[in-house]
């Protein structure tokens, strides 16, 4: 069985400080070196958000990618610090993966949805969150999913992130038949496939060496490559013409690397848009989606953090567990409002642990960390997709790891698991592959004759889903 830790306590030798007292500094055995330490440890273990999201939603129409850099530091550093005054735990906040992807490759993908209209889903997930936390039911919701679907749905973000990456960075393309192949006729060629190649071995070689912040220095240094590369070969954007060129971004110095943050995201938001144009019961369900995609997540990063800290009570929860979650569901308000996608607790956070971080004096400093790096925005803008892709496909092997935690022996949770991570990448959709994971959940119960086996809200979630997936037949009848 494993061994959980509790919280320890350390009495000072010297008079407590107001800055000790407040933070429990002494009393969680830590001090204030052990926790700038641990807070510096965390910002480089997840600052490479600051270049995955702008690449990630500049997809989206109209999106400045040096904006939403500016946009993603600036609310990731300000929830990050709220996390740290009010809860006092070193769980860092920012963007979260796999949601910042549901907005450019389903929303404003097949859905159609503007950004801001995009934004306000978000927003209306993150005031779902936050009522379901400040009534108590959020725990409820959480129980009403099995917990293996809930991995199975964490395991197919993963996939899906890292399916994006590939095809992102050309590794993966697009064709007749087969549908997809590698490179350029089962090829790589290229100088942008070589960056993409030498910054992903970069970054699993420094992981496995337990180097910290290998992705960001993966992304670093496949970046200076393709700014050398560029300087000599001129390659031009990838195109039909040029299949070999460079993919989202250029890597080519233009002006200073230093300027006043672009806060053009702030406030591109429409509540109401997507209401409009896709109707109540879609949007529900896209909101439901969102939902799954961030809180559970968060539920499980919050107790995994606690344990590495001795941070949880006898009952294996963190003692200021409802503020965690509070905040964390107002991170969620305040990405939808800030135009960068819903911001979420980071498991990257248990590096700053590992550094000593014990107390939310770490996430001060984490945070305080990212509102500097608003300034060097600019620098997005030279980072190319070949580079920055190597994150996306490494942080889907990390999530990937989960699928060990699913009883594959067992068929009625196997099934409806292994539905939901293929109908991710395969269908382009986060949504269709939480709906198939639903429904044929529900249906094997069903089959089985296991009525009580389903929780009233997976009744009522799969019955939804069901109206989603014919959805246009519908609208079609009832427009006839």
């Amino acid at each position: 069985m494993k061994t959980v830790k509790t919280l320890t306590t350390q009495t000072p030798d010297k008079k407590i400080s107001g800055l000790d007292n407040f933070f429990e500094i002494s009393k969680r055995g830590s001090n204030l070196a052990a926790e700038i330490r641990g807070g510096i440890v965390t910002f480089f273990a997840m600052s490479y958000i600051l270049v995955i999201n702008p690449i990630i939603l500049s997809k989206a129409a109209g999106v400045n990618p040096a904006a939403v850099a500016a946009g993603t530091a600036l609310i990731a550093g300000l929830m990050t610090i709220l996390m740290g005054v009010w809860a006092n735990f070193p769980l860092a906040m920012a963007a979260g993966m796999g949601l910042n992807a549901m907005v450019a490759f389903t929303l404003c993908g097949p859905l159609n949805l503007t950004y801001a209209e995009a934004m306000g889903l978000i927003f209306w997930e993150g005031v779902l969150i936050t009522i379901l936390v400040l009534t108590g039911f959020r725990e409820a919701v959480f129980k009403a999913i099995p917990s293996q679907l809930k991995v199975a749905i964490s395991v197919g973000i993963g996939l899906f992130i890292a399916f994006i990456g590939l095809v992102d960075a050309g590794i993966i393309r697009a064709t007749q038949a087969p549908p997809v192949q590698l490179g350029i006729n089962g090829s790589l060629e290229g100088w942008p496939a070589l960056v993409f190649v030498v910054g992903l071995i970069t970054t699993i070689i420094l992981y496995v060496r337990k180097v910290r912040g290998a992705i960001l220095i993966g992304i670093a240094s496949s970046t200076l490559l393709a700014v050398i590369i560029q300087m000599f070969a001129h390659l031009p954007g990838r195109s039909a013409e040029a299949p070999t060129g460079w993919g989202i971004t250029i890597p080519q110095l233009q002006g200073s690397p230093i300027a006043i943050p672009s806060f053009a995201t702030l406030g591109q938001i429409d509540f109401f848009g997507a209401f409009h144009k896709l109707g109540f019961v879609a949007v529900l369900l896209l909101v439901f989606s969102l939902m799954l995609a961030d809180f559970f997540d968060t539920m499980g990063t919050m107790v995994a953090i606690g344990a590495e800290a001795g941070l949880l009570d006898k009952e294996g929860v963190p003692g200021r567990s409802r503020a965690i979650l509070l905040v964390d569901s107002l991170s969620a308000i305040a990405g939808g409002l800030g135009g960068v996608s819903s911001n979420t607790a980071y498991v990257e956070s248990s590096a700053g642990v590992g550094e000593g971080a014990r107390t939310g004096l770490a996430n001060i400093v984490t945070g305080v960390l990212f509102l500097l790096s608003m300034f060097f925005a600019p620098v997005v803008e030279i980072v190319p997709s070949e580079a920055a892709t190597t994150a996306l496909v490494f942080v889907g092997f990390l999530m990937m790891t989960q699928v060990a935690d699913i009883d594959w022996k067992n068929p009625e949770i196997a099934i409806p698991a292994f539905l939901t991570i293929v109908f991710m990448p395969f269908s382009y959709s986060i949504t269709v592959g939480i709906g198939m994971g639903f429904v044929s959940y529900f249906f094997i119960k069903l089959g089985r004759g296991k009525f009580r086996d389903i929780h009233p809200l997976m009744w009522i979630v799969s019955l939804l889903f069901m109206l989603y997936f014919v959805l246009g037949p519908v609208q079609q009848l009832l427009g006839s």
